[in-house]
């Protein structure tokens, strides 16, 4: 039995934060023969296998995140880590058919983690799709030996650039008001939540630019609402 699990004879061993404990996701893997579940607390991440980093988020957490301005910090964080890590997405599309957010910037967002951050973004329908995903990319480490092997340039000195990176993707903004922002604020996460008043005391961000950068972190808005011109 052990073999359907992890195909080489062996268990496989998933680390679980201890704050997932009461997640379906613990009780699926557990119910899967030849896995192995230890809970303790993660500094990153929900689950870890060998040295990579799994965070684990549902459409619905995924939507929140965007518009609280919590992903990219979050991805940083990860893509700063070095270690190997990659997000699961959990849900169904229907999940999202009470959100107002635009597919455009789901996929935007989704683009972003995959691309710049480097963030393979994997798939599942539910908490036992999740499990399976788990243990499949368990099986899957073992056999090239990446779970030995942590990735190469995963280190805290790309945060800057990366962070920058983010803000020159908001209109208007090339890479020296980027840098401006940054300092200004600190984080990428307090630019994305940042009122426009506290925008425009950056140089260069003026009342148009600012009222731009707002309205394109904002909720999604009915169709037909006027794009604001930054210039």
């Amino acid at each position: 039995m052990e073999k359907e699990a992890g195909s080489v004879g062996e268990s496989i061993t998933v680390v679980a934060d201890d704050r997932e404990n009461v997640a379906p996701v613990i009780a699926a893997l557990r119910a899967i023969p030849g896995v192995e579940v230890i809970c303790r607390r993660l500094k990153l991440g929900d689950y870890q296998i060998g040295h990579w980093i799994f965070e684990r988020k549902t459409l619905r957490d995924l939507i929140e995140s965007i518009i609280e301005g919590r992903l990219f910090s979050q991805a940083n964080r990860l893509a700063a880590a070095g270690q190997p890590a990659a997000i699961i997405l959990e849900g169904r599309t229907a999940d999202l058919s009470c959100t107002q957010m635009r597919r455009q910037a789901i996929q935007g967002a989704l683009i972003s983690l995959s691309l710049i951050f480097e963030l393979p973004v994997l798939r599942s329908f539910d908490a036992a799709e999740t499990a399976r995903l788990l243990v499949y990319a368990g099986q899957q480490l073992r056999r090239q030996g990446t779970d030995k092997t942590p990735r190469h340039g995963r280190r805290p000195k790309r945060r800057r650039k990366l962070q920058l990176y983010v803000l020159q993707g908001l209109p208007g903004i090339g890479s020296e008001k980027a840098e401006r922002l940054l300092d200004h604020f600190g984080s990428v996460q307090a630019v994305m939540v940042a009122p426009e008043a506290e925008l425009r005391q950056v140089r260069g961000i003026g009342e148009r630019l600012a009222h731009g950068i707002r309205w394109v972190l904002g909720p999604d808005e009915p169709p037909g609402s006027c794009v604001p011109a930054v210039r």
